[in-house]
């Protein structure tokens, strides 16, 4: 695969960034003239001084100016950059309701405005478009939470329940591009602002996204427990008693702990969270999406056929996949539906069926490209596939590989 040219490297990252050259030059103490003739390739880039300095104005790794080609990885860097990272961070590191407890705040945006804001923020997420959401939080972030600090009396819980929400939103996506420590922080700020909205189910979901960040980073047993314990004070007395949002937050705390036991191995306590779970989708009756967790009889399906791929048995995934009822299964939004193909195609691997893990990924990109294109795990197995296909691969697997940045 013919490589770019740094200069062109070093022009791209400059148009991304939305710079001139007389911008850049500026701030690289340079002449424009001389950003011209680097990017054309006519003047070489051979200090590794100068690289750097230019890697941290275009506020990209310095591998980046040194890799591939990175229009053939275009698809894979809209997700998230360095950048955007920053600007979540830097969002999530703002603590407005301890400055308003000193001074007053500034006028908080319209509740109204942010409720449809949240509103479409869910949805993003849930139909997979992670890029748009990512480009879109640092702003939502820095409105729900001048909306926590600003309001008071009957507008404070919801004004504090919009913020959970938002933190959740972040969790959820960071989690799913990798960035697993920011994840964790706005899954913990969320369960602090769900006591002050003193609303114990939006505590559960921030549970469960605390519990998800943590097996991201490796700590899947604290995971287990936390959502157990949660779990365990949210069960209703009689589970015939519960209405559906109880019911929902309460499935989805033991889905959540079911797949931490099966990070670590525990099998037996996986079917005994599932059989809780189990009773709790029959006794709501339908896939539905309270709380915005999409809980429901067939999204437990879903959990069981990945707690099988996270137990090394892709088979018993791909069996359970086989008789998910194909009208309940294209009901579920797009992101669950395709992370799921994913997770199937993890199953196809693990039995060495390298064309169908391929297909899978196929028509999961074809539901939500940002599920299949942005997501490492996904990068991991697209390099499977790659490795174990004789010959070259497919063409449509080939062309969707190159999207995502995963070499041959």
């Amino acid at each position: 695969m013919d490589e770019l040219p740094i200069g062109r490297r070093v022009a791209y990252w400059r148009s991304r960034r939305k710079m001139s050259q007389q911008v850049f030059a500026d701030r690289l103490g340079k002449s424009k003239s001389w950003v011209d003739k680097v990017e054309r390739g006519v003047r070489r880039l051979d200090k590794f001084s100068v690289l750097y300095e230019i890697a941290d104005i275009l506020q990209v790794d310095v591998q980046l100016l040194l890799g591939k080609d990175p229009e053939r990885r275009t698809d894979a860097l809209n997700c998230i950059d360095q950048i955007e990272v920053q600007e979540i961070r830097a969002a999530l590191e703002r603590y407005d309701s301890m400055s308003a407890y000193f001074d007053a705040a500034p006028y908080p945006p319209p509740l109204d405005d942010m409720r449809k804001a949240v509103n479409h923020a869910w949805l993003t997420y849930q139909y997979g478009r992670y890029g748009m959401l990512t480009r879109a939080l640092p702003k939502l972030l820095r409105d729900a939470q001048s909306a926590d600090a600003g309001y008071g009396g009957d507008q404070e819980r919801e004004a504090a329940h919009l913020l959970g929400q938002v933190y959740q939103i972040a969790s959820s996506v960071l989690r799913k591009l990798g960035e697993c420590e920011l994840a964790w922080l706005a899954a913990d700020r969320s369960m602090a602002v769900a006591q002050r909205a003193d609303d114990q189910l939006l505590a559960g979901v921030a549970t469960t996204r605390v519990c998800n960040a943590l097996v991201a980073m490796g700590r899947a047993r604290p995971a287990l427990e936390l959502n157990v314990t949660i779990a365990n004070r949210l069960a209703p007395g009689g589970l015939h008693d519960a209405d559906p949002e109880r019911l929902s937050v309460y499935g989805m705390l033991l889905l959540q702990g079911a797949m931490a036991a099966a990070r670590i191995g525990d099998s037996s306590t996986v079917e005994d969270l599932f059989t809780g779970a189990g009773e709790a989708a029959t006794l709501l009756g339908s896939d539905q999406n309270h709380y915005w967790t999409s809980f429901g009889p067939t999204n437990l399906e879903l959990h069981r056929a990945a707690a099988a791929v996270e137990l090394g048995d892709g088979g018993r995934a791909v069996e359970i996949h086989q008789h998910i009822p194909e009208p309940a299964f294209n009901a579920l939004l797009p992101e669950r539906r395709a992370h799921h193909l994913l997770d199937i195609a993890r199953g196809y691997a693990q039995i060495g069926d390298v064309a169908n893990a391929g297909e899978m990924l196929l028509r999961g990109d074809r539901l939500a490209p940002s599920e299949i294109r942005c997501r490492p795990i996904a990068h991991e197995v697209m390099s499977d596939v790659l490795r174990r296909t004789r010959g070259a691969p497919p063409p449509p697997i080939a062309e969707l590989a190159e999207h995502m940045g995963v070499g041959v």
